[in-house]
């Protein structure tokens, strides 16, 4: 049976490790945490609540990020010197394993730490807004929108991140219509922008009283949260601003003021509603603050494209599909871009998604690259 070449691994360990270190400066990010630290450390912090919350939530970020590089080193170190033990007693079996077994996973953890270094874009360190919207296929689809929204909040619920659900629209018979939310934590917008595009499941429908097989469709949008410093000043003459009652599954306060908002930008047709809060002021903000996110992404793609048309670049991008997930006839869930699959497909609708996502984050860069 071949034995793994400890040296060889480690060795590559370290040199992946030395080159994740090189882009992401742990002494600039020494620099960044000394910073918000004293920003943290002022007296009259939480006088601006959301201002404070930013610098503890960026505090926070930077630690981890600096625990997570610096810790691998020593983890490198340790796996070594198991080697290291194993080999002095005579190539002892059992400690063996427990060193390949820490070597796979060091190895994904580097992974999962060079796809960091990959988000430089302009947007990618910023907290996300998703909206998911059903398509084609009925009561399906909108089971479908359902299903995605659960498995996105249940993906940050793993890793912790905090999340807040802007706006539901319900289907008449089950599932959603549509559904935006935030992810609040930085980098939220570099991992979650792989996601964008068109969703296809293919099941037998639980909505058939013939059971037949269905494929549906839903869509996911995603966009960079709206700051200060974005600038995107919108006239109230290009919005239209209409309020109505908000609607919902029950619940006392259903259906008995007008706290609903809808935003329409005139000059685009984007097209904002929010109701789950509770004033007609706060969901107006809301709108207003997934609005200008969106304007601010449209005028990103504007100069792209301006770019490749004066580029002479006229290949079409990710194309409407981009991912299918099949309960029947087999268990499938695949990328379309990125040619990676798993079977187990209710891991994934549980939120499991991190290997799409990081296959995604590669996938892009090396297409941005082949642009060049």
């Amino acid at each position: 049976m071949a034995t793994t070449d400890f040296p060889t691994e480690i060795a590559a360990l370290r040199g992946t490790l030395a080159t994740i270190s090189a882009v992401s400066d742990p002494e600039a990010l020494r620099g960044r945490i000394a910073e918000f630290s004293e920003q943290a450390a002022a007296p009259d912090l939480w006088d601006d609540q959301d201002a404070a919350q930013k610098v503890t939530t960026a505090l926070s970020q930077a630690q981890s990020e600096l625990e997570r590089i610096t810790s691998m080193g020593s983890r490198i170190d340790d796996l070594e010197a198991l080697v290291e033990m194993a080999t002095e007693d005579g190539g002892d079996e059992e400690t063996l394993a427990e060193a390949e077994a820490e070597l796979l996973t060091i190895r994904k953890d580097l992974d999962a730490l060079e796809v960091r270094t990959l988000l430089s874009g302009e947007y990618d360190a910023r907290e996300a807004v998703v909206t998911i919207r059903s398509g084609a296929g009925g009561v399906d689809a909108a089971d479908f929108a359902e299903m995605l929204l659960r498995m996105y909040l249940r993906w940050a619920e793993r890793h912790g991140y905090p999340t807040a659900v802007l706006d539901t629209s319900y289907a008449e018979e089950a599932g959603l219509k549509s559904a935006t939310f935030e992810v609040k934590v930085p980098y939220a917008f570099g991992n979650l922008s792989v996601e964008a595009g068109t969703h296809r499941l293919v099941r037998i429908s639980p909505f058939d009283n013939q059971g037949r097989r269905q494929t549906s469709f839903a869509a996911v949008e995603v966009v960079p949260l709206i700051e200060q410093t974005d600038h995107v000043d919108i006239p109230d003459s290009e919005i239209r601003v209409d309020v109505f009652r908000s609607s919902g599954p029950g619940g006392q306060s259903v259906n008995t003021t007008d706290s609903a908002v809808r935003l329409t930008h005139i000059p685009t047709g984007i097209v904002v509603s929010m109701q789950n809060e509770k004033s007609q002021i706060q969901n107006r903000a809301a709108a207003m603050r997934v609005l200008q996110s969106r304007l601010l992404l449209e005028r990103q793609a504007q100069e792209k494209a301006k770019k490749k048309e004066l580029a002479g670049d006229i290949k079409a991008s990710w194309g409407d599909q981009m991912r299918s997930y099949v309960l029947q006839p087999y268990q499938m869930v695949k990328d379309l871009r990125t040619e990676h699959e798993v079977g187990n497909t209710g891991a994934v609708f549980d939120g499991d998604i991190d290997d799409f996502i990081e296959a995604g984050i590669r996938w892009r860069r090396s297409a941005e690259a082949r642009e060049r």
